[in-house]
């Protein structure tokens, strides 16, 4: 899944964003508010992961901005500002999560995974459809019991359809959860994934619709 990180150190972001990218998201990394801005008008994300002290226009304000038209995209504030004040100002101007710095990466993959998990409107993190079982936190996947092993890149392509599951997602908006900005995908790459999954999990889990893209269908 594809966040957009919003932080304006450089040492932390660098950090951050190998991070989250050792977690298994697809991670673009930006140091201001209108970068961020420019990112979300253009592009759509899983989540976003926000600094409040930005140089310019702060977090808050971006915040702000994305709720005042109706963008739902899940955001979690990560900040140094501990104060009761901030966290119940973030959390009522529409933040999904508000998180005081430091925070341990595994716990931030986790929160990322629940809101993300939230905003589609699933309770569980373990997802199950015609015998396939699929858990983000161990990003693990059974077919009737059996684990079957897939590329980090196969398991993110099934979670993916897999979560919308009865949605026909096109190509592009495949690859633009799947790959961040400085991670380029090949022509026939996603067709490879695709043939690679329903070699492993059977031919009929994913139904390509023809001049629409893919599905699993509900």
């Amino acid at each position: 899944m594809r966040i957009l990180l919003v932080e304006d150190d450089r040492l932390l972001g660098d950090g951050l964003q190998a991070g989250l990218r050792m977690a298994g998201f697809a991670a673009d990394w930006v140091r201001s508010a209108e970068a961020a801005q420019s990112a979300l008008a253009l592009e759509r994300f899983a989540a976003v992961v926000l600094d409040l002290g930005l140089p310019g226009q702060d977090g808050f304000s971006l915040l702000a901005a994305l709720r005042e038209r109706h963008d739902l995209t899940p955001v979690l504030i990560l900040t140094a500002r501990d104060a009761v004040a901030d966290k119940v100002g973030g959390l009522d101007l529409g933040a999904d999560d508000y998180i005081v710095k430091p925070v341990d990466l595994d716990e931030l993959a986790a929160r990322l995974r629940a809101a993300i998990r939230r905003s589609g409107g699933r309770a569980s993190g373990l997802i199950r459809h015609q015998g396939v079982e699929l858990d983000p936190a161990a990003r693990r996947v059974s077919l009737h019991g059996a684990e079957v092993t897939l590329t980090s890149r196969e398991f993110d392509l099934l979670y993916l359809l897999l979560s919308q599951a009865g949605t026909v997602l096109s190509r592009r908006a495949l690859e633009e959860q799947l790959y961040s900005w400085d991670e380029g995908a090949e022509s026939n790459t996603l067709e490879v994934h695709i043939h690679h999954l329903r070699r492993k999990l059977g031919a009929t889990l994913i139904r390509t619709v023809r001049g629409a893209g893919y599905t699993v269908p509900a």
